[in-house]
C-alpha cells in the first residue's frame, strides 16, 4: 500500500498568529479560517486558548493536535498549582509542553505556539515546536501568513507602545497576512494578557479592516 492508502493524502493547511511582548503585557492575535486542503472547515474558530487567567497560547498546525496539547498543558499546570500552592511561570509552563511533545518527535505531531503569559518576572513570551524547540523573545509570528506579518510588525514595534498602538499594529499585521495568504481570513481575534490577566480586546472582520486600513493609509 502506498502512503496515501495508508494515511491519507497530505493536506495544505495554514494560519497567521503572532504575539508579542511590550511595556503593558502581550499581545495575542489570529486569524479565524481553518483550513484543510482548499476546504475552509470553519470561518469562526478560535486560535487563541486560554491555558489559565494569566497565560494564553496562539495555536498554528493540526486543529486535534493544539487542542489535545493545550486539554493536557492546563491539565498538568493544574496539578502543579495544587501541589506547590501557586502558578507555574511561563518559562516552567513552556518547559513543560516542549518535554511532553518532544517525545513523539517524528510522529507527524504538528503543533506551533506561542505561550503569552505575565508572572512574577513581567510579561513573557516563548515559542514552542513539538520537536521540542522551546524559545524566549520579544515577537513571534507562526503560520503561512507569518512573513506577511513579520512585515508589519518589523515595521512598528517598540517597546514602549502604548495599548492603542498595539491594538492596531496587531490588528494591521494580521489583516495583512489575510489578504496575501490563501489559508488565512476570516476574522481577527486579539487578546492582551496584562498583570490582572488576560482580556479579550476584539473579533474584527479581516476583509473589513484591511479596507480600513489601505483607505486611511498615506
Amino acid at each position: 500500500w502506498g502512503v496515501d492508502e495508508i494515511h491519507g493524502p497530505r493536506l495544505a493547511h495554514g494560519t497567521t498568529t503572532l504575539a508579542f511582548r511590550f511595556r503593558h503585557g502581550v499581545i495575542a492575535a489570529a486569524d479565524t479560517r481553518s483550513s484543510c486542503g482548499s476546504y475552509v472547515a470553519c470561518l469562526a474558530s478560535c486560535k487563541v486558548i486560554p491555558v489559565h487567567q494569566h497565560l494564553l497560547g496562539t495555536t498554528s498546525g493540526t486543529s486535534a493536535d493544539c487542542a489535545t496539547w493545550y486539554r493536557v498543558l492546563q491539565r498538568e499546570l493544574r496539578l502543579r498549582e495544587l501541589r506547590e500552592g501557586q502558578l507555574p511561570s511561563v518559562a516552567s509552563a513552556a518547559k513543560l509542553l516542549s518535554a511532553m511533545m518532544s517525545r513523539y518527535r517524528g510522529l507527524d505531531l504538528c503543533v506551533a505556539t506561542a505561550l503569552c503569559g505575565w508572572d512574577r518576572s513581567g510579561p513573557t513570551l516563548f515559542y514552542v515546536y513539538s520537536d521540542g524547540t522551546r524559545l524566549q523573545g520579544d515577537i513571534f509570528s507562526v503560520g503561512s501568513g507569518s512573513p506577511y506579518a513579520y512585515g508589519v510588525l518589523d515595521r512598528g514595534y517598540h517597546y514602549d507602545m502604548t495599548n492603542q498602538e498595539a491594538y492596531a499594529l496587531a490588528r494591521c499585521a494580521v489583516a495583512h497576512a489575510t489578504h496575501r495568504d490563501a489559508y488565512s481570513g476570516g476574522s481577527v481575534d486579539l487578546f492582551h494578557v496584562r498583570e490582572s490577566g488576560w482580556e479579550h480586546v476584539s473579533r474584527s472582520d479581516a476583509c473589513v479592516l484591511y479596507v480600513e486600513l489601505s483607505s486611511s493609509a498615506p
